[in-house]
């Protein structure tokens, strides 16, 4: 069974209890094999960017032998914030 951006989206939701995910599946064919992720969690707050993307990877072992690529971007809620702002 081919992976989902929605299953990935629903799994990092509840493992890393985050405000906001969002993925794509970025195969040429959409075939669920390569995909970009941005997730925002409290539970990134002071990790280092690399560390938290351990935590994501962690979240998703079971799915990563089934995925052929896979791009991340991680951020605190406040980070999340500064990046988003309008004003």
């Amino acid at each position: 069974m081919a992976l989902t951006a929605e299953t990935l989206k629903d799994k990092l939701t509840k493992e890393l209890s985050a405000e906001f995910v969002d993925v794509k599946d970025i195969s040429p064919d959409m075939c669920g094999t390569s995909f970009h992720a941005v997730v925002v969690s409290p539970q990134f707050v002071g990790k280092a960017r690399l560390q938290q993307q351990r935590m994501v990877n962690s979240a998703l072992a079971e799915e990563m032998s089934s995925i052929h690529a896979f791009t991340q971007k991680t951020y605190t809620p406040e980070a999340w914030k500064k990046a988003n702002c309008t004003n």
